[in-house]
């Protein structure tokens, strides 16, 4: 395993700077998930890592060692894509093998780390079947299989769950956890899914538009965002951002005529208000902080989402039991818990209360 850091890496493509200015940190052993919206730089981010793409300019070293101007394969790094590129005409035990056999190990010590790499990946029973013989899941962990082998000092994973169907990510997801603890290696995996980057990471690194706009630990992305960008964009569904406004002492909702509720304002004149959803409840109307028309009920078996139109084209997404049955179309009335509430300022950035 290895350190991996980065320091003031930019790239630009003709006039387009989609890498700015990133300093990062990677310890060894650690679990880095780089998420955010399309476009946002982070596979040219893990690509520039990888040497397989220049950097514009500044650093980046491996165990304090400047390897900006190594190959790839003098980087030490593996790296598994979206696309398994198996060979199609080798079975599983010559996929798997075929860098050792390139690199002119002799069979018998590739047979070896064959067989050890498939008693983890739990793909002893596949050795002679051929890629076309596979399930998708199947192939993913051959990919696998191929970078494990090569005993890097680091993985690198680019959107490899994202042809994979609903179920197929879900286990893949547990196998790429279970594999990260059992080797240990310093692993960084971009995603555009931040249910896999809050289930898989160590740290998380939130990027926008080439920057870093956060990082840390998923519970602290999701209790604590920086900006109403990591707000809205970690949580699933995400949070509920109400315009409000500061009036003596309390927060009037920036609705309509305005709703003045008893919530305690951050001191700012204009602001959002940020509230999950399992932090809002129903509540009589005479003591709600906000009213609105119940206008979709989202029923998943395990969980249950109410969505409500409060006018002014915002629609409130509130957590509800999901054994609870609710007419749509009636009024109904919201109450928030003030000690999970979140303030945005106009320029995006949290204010703490």
């Amino acid at each position: 395993m290895a350190s991996i850091e980065l320091k003031q890496i930019h790239k630009w493509f003709d006039t387009a700077h989609v890498i700015d200015g990133v300093d990062l940190l990677i310890e060894k052993g650690e679990f880095v998930v780089f998420v955010g919206p399309s476009g946002c730089g982070k596979s040219t981010l893990l690509r520039i890592i990888a040497g397989l793409e220049e950097a514009s300019s500044g650093s980046v070293l491996i165990d304090s060692q400047d390897v900006t101007a190594n190959l790839p394969s003098e980087r030490s790094l593996a790296m598994v894509f979206q696309s398994y590129a198996l060979y199609p005409h080798m079975n599983v035990r010559e996929n798997i093998g075929f860098a050792l056999k390139t690199a002119g190990l002799e069979k018998k010590l590739i047979d070896e780390k064959v067989d050890e790499t498939a008693k983890i990946l739990e793909l002893n029973a596949l050795l002679d079947r051929l890629p076309k013989q596979l399930s998708g899941g199947q192939r993913q962990r051959v990919a696998i299989g191929r970078a494990i082998i090569r005993e890097p000092k680091g993985f690198l994973f680019d959107e490899p769950l994202s042809n994979l169907d609903a179920a197929l990510r879900v286990n893949m997801r547990l196998e790429i956890s279970h594999l990260h603890k059992k080797l240990g290696i310093t692993t960084i995996y971009v995603t555009h899914d931040q249910i896999e980057a809050m289930t898989l990471a160590d740290r998380i690194v939130v990027l926008n538009k080439g920057q870093i706009v956060q990082a840390g630990s998923p519970r602290v992305l999701y209790n604590k965002p920086n900006s109403a960008f990591v707000a809205e964009f970690i949580g699933s569904p995400k949070m509920n951002m109400i315009p409000c406004f500061s009036e003596d002492g309390n927060i009037t909702l920036q609705l309509g005529s305005g709703k003045k509720t008893n919530i305690k304002s951050p001191g700012k004149q204009t602001f959002k208000m940020g509230a999950r959803p399992e932090t809002i409840i129903f509540t009589e109307l005479d003591k709600a902080d906000l009213i609105g028309k119940l206008v979709l009920c989202e029923y998943l078996g395990s969980e249950q989402f109410a969505y409500v139109d409060c006018g002014d084209a915002l629609l409130i997404t509130v957590r509800i039991d999901p054994t609870t049955e609710m007419e749509i179309g009636i009024e109904v009335g919201l109450s928030f818990d003030q000690s999970n509430l979140h303030f945005f300022a106009d320029s995006g950035l949290r204010i703490e209360p």
